[in-house]
């Protein structure tokens, strides 16, 4: 038996019980190809990195699958064919895992994303040297004396 994570991402307008629902199809769905659906976890809504299908957001669902790929073709047809889904990733593993995943780890304990400025201790940046004013280019806008000039 095959073990897999399926994640989707539902439209940002879908009530909870509506996603609810949707995951429970998708394990019906599952437990009907001779699956078990092991764990289901509720991301929630989440902000995208990029725009899809004109949103923003979207509802965040995990399923761990242990089954056929009979099973998991079948759940991948339906999200194909659903207009609720806006995208989903089948990824084949060797172990599920036990317990929260890290996406529910990192929000229980109340972790920040590193890109809104969670940047922690710094430390000591040291002497960086040169003129910052230049741009860090090698023409810094300052031009090298002729060679006439150097010679004399």
């Amino acid at each position: 038996m095959a073990l897999y994570e399926c994640v989707f991402l539902t439209r940002p307008d879908l009530s909870q019980s509506q996603v609810e629902a949707l995951a429970e199809q998708y394990a019906e769905v599952v437990r009907e190809n001779d699956g078990e659906v092991t764990k289901t976890e509720f991301w929630g809504l989440r902000n995208l990195a990029y725009r899809v299908n004109k949103n923003r957001k979207a509802h965040y669902v995990m399923l761990n699958i242990a089954g056929s790929s009979a099973g998991v073709d079948e759940i991948e047809r339906r999200m194909r064919l659903s207009e609720d889904v806006m995208r989903f990733l089948t990824v084949r593993v060797d172990a599920l895992e036990e317990g929260p995943s890290a996406v529910m780890r990192a929000r229980a304990a109340g972790e920040r994303d590193d890109r809104r400025g969670g940047r922690g201790d710094r430390g000591d940046r040291g002497d960086r040297g040169g003129d910052r004013r230049g741009g860090g280019h090698f023409d810094s806008g300052r031009r090298a004396p002729a060679k006439a000039e150097a010679e004399a």
